[in-house]
């Protein structure tokens, strides 16, 4: 039968935060306060942590989750994903959910699993929002994103796109990094050679619009608050403790 699945990739090492889905908030590591919020989808039957830390392993297993052990060799998310899908052939349809996405909204990842679901022409989904602060349309660590009038895509950077030769005509949108695959689509994309784009701009979409791939996009209302920081975490920290005290 036919599966959708909410696959989790999870490192310890970060070079920024290291350990980072095992830090604790309100009691809650913060692999758990993401794992929880994709079991909230209404889309997908399975939820999976894809690890390749023991640490983390048993820290899925200890609040009852999901979890499997994959190579300590690969080189991105979507290849540890992959892995977990190549002994499932029962998964027609995956939904990438970055583990340090702990304010992700469940009704936004149901949104990009109908889009690779119902669009015949997506291979592949994604979210973006609208961006009016100037620091964030100027800044390389948020990545922006161009579609066309159907939603689909025409290219991702880590500059200012449009440029806007006439002010105030464009409309610029950041991505948001949760990716909905069809099988077919997540198995040709990490079978390809990284591309000229993905090495210039070190962004792994750019390898399936290079190869031709469609990319559908939801545009989404919500800031995301990925944790990357120990300032990252602190703010998130303040966010749930102050939703807890209301």
């Amino acid at each position: 039968m036919s599966k959708t699945a909410i696959i989790i990739p999870a490192r310890y090492g970060s070079s920024r935060l290291e350990g980072k889905p095992l830090l604790k908030v309100a009691g809650k590591s913060v692999i758990q306060w993401v794992y929880e919020k994709a079991k909230q989808s209404k889309l997908a039957d399975m939820v999976i942590v894809a690890t390749d830390d023991e640490r983390i392993f048993n820290e899925v297993q200890s609040f009852g989750g999901e979890v499997e052990m994959t190579s300590v060799d690969h080189k991105c998310g979507s290849d540890r994903i992959m892995e977990v899908v190549s002994r499932h052939p029962e998964i027609s349809y995956i939904c990438n959910l970055q583990g340090d996405e702990p304010l992700i909204k469940p009704e936004s990842i149901d949104d990009v699993i109908r889009n690779v679901k119902e669009d015949d022409k997506a291979d592949i989904s994604t979210l973006i929002r609208v961006l009016t602060d100037e620091n964030e349309i100027n800044n390389p660590n948020l990545v922006k994103c161009v579609i066309d009038k159907y939603g689909f895509a025409l290219y991702f950077s880590r500059s200012k796109i449009p440029y806007e030769r006439n002010i105030g005509k464009a409309v610029f949108y950041g991505h948001i990094g949760i990716y909905g695959y069809k099988r077919t689509a997540l198995e040709n994309m990490t079978s390809m050679m990284q591309t000229q784009l993905e090495c210039a701009e070190s962004l792994e979409q750019l390898r399936a619009l290079e190869n031709g791939m469609h990319i559908k996009t939801s545009v989404v209302d919500f800031v995301p608050v990925g944790i990357d920081t120990k300032d990252d975490l602190e703010k998130f920290r303040q966010i749930v403790e102050l939703k807890l005290n209301n």
